[in-house]
């Protein structure tokens, strides 16, 4: 499976900016010729003018257009990053993923929400694990803030992936911690991680990190981007994560009875 990220650099609450810029950078990456491709979080907006629900994307209808049409005419599978999805009078920071075909195959709603910065106040929180499939490899979906949840990522590692992606819009003031995390995140699981960054500045006029990654399970860089706008592409070796649980075996020896 060959993965294209998108770092973008988001234009602050111009969403049909945004989109220009994503369909620029589709055409630009399909030269790569990617099975994949992944968004960072909340690329429409930006992360995230207020009142965020007058911004929203009603049901996600624009968004599940745009990523639809471009999976289909590009015949690539699309990890749509997330979205502010306006639906039944709340708002969720929402994911859609497509297929070749351009038929959505799964969405999440992002369970754990950034508490410090007010998005929990913003929007609702998601109650459920996503997994599945593109191009029959069994796949999940966390964003940003759940990356520090090790419960929830291994929830979904339990259920056998072997592709973690995560979509983000995270500052530059963690760069360290997006790091440390996402390769501990591979590790400890022993799967690849997709992490997919945001390029550009927050509400409040925060640099945000960029640094989008590819990280292997054993917790390799496979490939690493800098902090501005990146097509950053990568293949994942077929058999690794099966090779890395038979050589050690962690799944083997947990012992969930004590925890």
């Amino acid at each position: 499976m060959k993965i294209s990220i998108l770092q973008m650099p988001v234009a602050f609450a111009r969403p049909d900016e945004n989109i220009q810029t994503l369909r620029r950078m589709v055409e630009a990456s399909m030269r790569e010729e990617p099975d994949v491709l992944v968004l960072p979080e909340l690329w429409r907006l930006g992360f995230y003018p207020q009142p965020i629900a007058v911004h929203a994307d009603l049901d996600g209808q624009q968004s599940r257009a745009v990523l639809a049409e471009l999976a289909r005419k590009n015949g690539v599978n699309i990890v749509g990053g997330t979205v502010a999805n306006r639906r039944e009078g709340k708002v969720y920071n929402s994911c859609y993923i497509f297929d070749r075909t351009g038929t959505e195959v799964a969405s999440y709603n992002k369970a754990h929400l950034f508490s410090p910065s007010g998005e929990s106040a913003d929007f609702a929180a998601g109650d459920n694990a996503v997994t599945f499939r593109l191009d029959g490899v069994l796949c999940g979906i966390a964003v940003c803030y759940d990356v520090r949840f090790p419960e929830f990522i291994r929830k979904l590692a339990l259920e056998d992936i072997s592709v973690l992606f995560l979509p983000a819009a995270w500052p530059a003031s963690r760069l360290s911690h997006w790091q440390i995390l996402t390769r501990a995140r591979a590790i400890e699981n022993q799967l690849y991680v997709i992490a997919a960054n945001e390029a550009g500045t927050d509400e409040q006029g925060n640099h945000l990190a960029g640094h989008s990654a590819i990280l292997d399970p054993w917790g390799e860089t496979i490939a690493e981007a800098g902090e501005g706008e990146a097509i950053l592409t990568a293949h994942l070796r077929p058999g690794l994560r099966q090779h890395i649980r038979e050589t050690l075996n962690v799944y083997a020896d947990r012992r969930p009875e004590l925890y």
